[in-house]
């Protein structure tokens, strides 16, 4: 990781995404500002999406929804252009995702097209309080991607959207793990605490080397998994739902907002200090 990412601010690191100098995980960068997954759906999905996230919500925190056309995140990142400021994208044509861009222009030209786009909560949003709080994150270490894999935990359905809750994985000690719940259960906006602790086997994980997406970390002797739900979750749903047209972000190139991490645990959003 460097130095000089994890002293940016939000604005800064939307800033070279914008400027295509920024493709990369965002995991440990611009210490101290929330993170969020995105999804942009056409305006006649977004109810019935939303209906999702409400039903899901530990995978599916939404943080913010833009009015239909706008490509801005006016409350999270005032200024921000949803079609250039994240690391990169996935589109999804009939479900299929056909394309992994660092731009959707070509997508999203102008305001013309109705799009809505959803703001989804983050776990790198806790990180720093982990960290803080003695509890070391192993890919931020190893300056990669978090893991993540799909289970066999169905979320609640909504309409066309459905299919498994996706989950995150951080290693370490049982010790630790109750460290890293009593700190996480403090931010229910960004997944809260962990779903499950140690038996990956129960959410039908067959092999922790070998992630559904993200990178894979290593757990030493000692140690235990520890999962928390995922906001790569709703695109299993888009893949199931097959609408037309669909963008996310991709899987650990989140949007990095101009918000404090801390406020989207205990009061209303602010900025970093």
């Amino acid at each position: 990781m460097s130095a000089d990412y994890a002293q940016m601010t939000g604005r800064q690191i939307r800033q070279l995404c914008r400027a295509a100098r920024f493709d990369r995980p965002t995991a440990g960068v611009a210490r101290g500002f929330a993170q969020a997954n995105l999804v942009i759906l056409p305006g006649d999905l977004g109810e019935r999406f939303r209906e999702f996230c409400r039903l899901n919500p530990k995978p599916c925190p939404l943080l913010e929804v833009t009015r239909p056309g706008s490509y801005e995140a006016a409350e999270l990142a005032p200024g921000s252009d949803l079609r250039t400021d994240l690391p990169r994208y996935r589109v999804y044509v009939d479900g299929v995702c056909v394309d992994r861009p660092t731009d959707i222009m070509v997508h999203w030209p102008d305001t013309s097209r109705a799009f809505v786009a959803f703001l989804v909560g983050c776990s790198f949003t806790f990180e720093r309080a982990l960290v803080d709080a003695g509890v070391p994150v192993r890919h931020v270490a190893l300056g990669c991607n978090v893991p993540m894999y799909r289970t066999n935990v169905a979320c609640a359905p909504a309409g066309p959207f459905h299919g498994p809750l996706v989950v995150s994985m951080r290693p370490m000690t049982p010790e630790l793990a109750r460290v890293a719940e009593r700190v996480t259960s403090r931010c229910p906006r960004v997944h809260g605490p962990p779903v499950q602790i140690g038996h990956a086997e129960a959410l039908g994980i067959a092999d922790l080397s070998v992630p559904d997406y993200g990178d894979p970390v290593p757990v030493h002797d000692g140690e235990v998994p520890v999962f928390w739900a995922c906001g790569v979750t709703p695109m299993e749903a888009i893949i199931r739902a097959k609408p037309a047209l669909a963008i996310t972000h991709e899987p650990g190139h989140m949007l990095v907002t101009d918000v404090s991490d801390r406020s989207l645990f205990e009061g209303p959003v602010g900025t970093p200090s």
